[in-house]
């Protein structure tokens, strides 16, 4: 944990500037994909500190904007005698606002109103709003304070974005705000770093947006407590002709966090709703033997003990640790079976020569972005054999925090047309389709 005070002297601009790494920054590659940009500020003003010029050229460029303002910021000043919590909020509102229409004027702002100073305890609340907002990710970019910036709001704003840009499959960029304040560039990611040099007119833009932010660089009154809280030195760190962002990989440890926390998460021993549905799948299964199956997304690898019946050699494969370690503990005993760490569709391993003729792919497709999504049915594709036959299964009920439902991935990989759809099951809980060509279809007299 960082420990540092906003009034305390901290490095300089100065100091950061002249390092040797500084001058050695390569530049921010804005792509011309980006179609969207999506601007996270823990408290308003850090939009305007951290990514005001890149704002402001996203707006000339015609590039759509939404600004999240996770908190009010009404904690900036907790010992004031003049301007209680629900006052400053209503403040610092009209003052995002104002700044707002200096960078990217009509810009729409969605202020969540969440509590200031305590945003760690509501971070599942920000990252469902951001789910929810974003989407599909694709040709989006999401721009949020830095994870490790050292204040507990902006590290949970940047964890909650982290999170959304990995499971909406959006881009994503981090700003230091404070990091500046009580880090020291010799011990800097500088290699993580990347520069966006800005316009005279983006830094015009910058300085009077965080001039509109009065509350913050003024004091609120004469009175104790209303004190200036961001200094003119503090300042100088977002004034000059550059914005630095940090590229971090998006990062969701949701599922290996919940197979850590319980060694039976989704009651795969112990729900009637799955044992039913196990069976229910291996009853649908068109043939009664496969010579290579592939289980994408195991979990514990209950289902996977079931497949193995049916299967001359079954791939099992989890992109959580925790999942794959307990997978591995329960078949271990099952010669035919492997079960490997991989995060799909990012990794995958080639199929058997003739193709895997069983893939299932139960209860995980709506934990994929849907440009992963996408990605993964074409590995499938690629990788079933001539009489392959794939196995949709998936709860039919929101699944909260994530940008895609069980019907949704249904739709999105029917409409791939990797094999046709032979036969479904429905009920209030989950949907199972097979999908193969006809020929893989049981013959009603029993011939062969």
């Amino acid at each position: 944990m960082v420990t540092f005070s906003h009034a305390s002297p901290g490095t300089s601009a100065e100091e950061w500037a002249v390092h040797p790494r500084a001058a050695e920054l390569p530049a921010l590659d804005l792509e011309n994909d980006v179609h969207r940009l999506v601007v996270i500020a823990a408290h308003p003003d850090d939009e305007s500190l951290g990514s005001g010029g890149l704002m402001a050229r996203a707006h000339r460029a015609g590039i759509q904007i939404v600004v999240v303002a996770a908190t009010d910021g009404e904690a900036s000043h907790p010992t004031s005698s003049t301007h209680p919590p629900s006052q400053l909020s209503s403040l610092r509102r009209t003052e995002l606002r104002a700044a707002i229409d200096v960078l990217a004027p009509g810009t729409p702002i969605r202020a969540l109103g969440l509590p200031d100073g305590d945003l760690t305890a509501h971070e599942a609340d920000l990252l469902k709003a951001l789910v929810q907002l974003v989407g599909d990710g694709r040709r989006t970019l999401i721009v949020a304070p830095w994870r490790h910036d050292g204040h507990a709001d902006h590290d949970a704003a940047g964890r909650a974005a982290a999170t959304a840009a990995a499971r909406t499959g959006a881009r994503l960029l981090e700003y230091p705000i404070w990091f500046w304040h009580w880090g020291r560039p010799a011990e800097a990611c500088w290699d993580r770093f990347q520069s966006l040099h800005l316009e005279p007119s983006e830094v015009a833009a910058k300085a009077n947006a965080q001039s509109a932010q009065r509350s913050q660089i003024e004091p609120l009154s004469g009175q104790p407590g209303d004190e200036v809280l961001l200094s003119a030195d503090f300042l100088r760190h977002f004034g000059g002709p550059q914005e630095i962002y940090v590229l971090e990989a998006p990062e969701d440890t949701a599922l290996n966090d919940l197979h850590a926390d319980d060694a039976d998460p989704w009651g795969a021993d112990s729900r009637w709703y799955e044992t039913r549905k196990r069976s229910l799948l291996l009853s649908a299964l068109p043939r009664p033997t496969f010579r290579h199956g592939l289980e994408i997304g195991s979990s514990t690898g209950a289902l996977a003990g079931d497949l193995a019946t049916r299967c001359g050699d079954l791939l099992v494969v989890d992109a959580s640790a925790q999942a794959v370690s307990a997978a591995r503990s329960r078949l271990r005993h099952l010669d035919a079976v492997r079960v490997e760490e991989m995060v799909v569709p990012r990794q995958w391993l080639a199929p058997p020569p003739d193709g895997f003729d069983l893939i299932v792919l139960s209860e995980i497709g709506y934990f994929l972005s849907p440009r992963d999504l996408d990605d993964l049915v074409e590995k499938i594709r690629a990788s079933l054999a001539t009489d392959g036959v794939l196995i949709l299964c998936h709860w039919r009920h929101e699944v909260v925090g994530w940008p895609m439902d069980g019907p949704d991935v249904h739709r999105l990989v029917t409409s791939t047309a990797v094999r046709p759809v032979v036969a479904e099951y429905r009920d209030r809980d989950f949907e199972l389709l097979v999908l193969a060509t006809q020929r893989e279809l049981p013959d009603p007299q029993g011939r062969t």
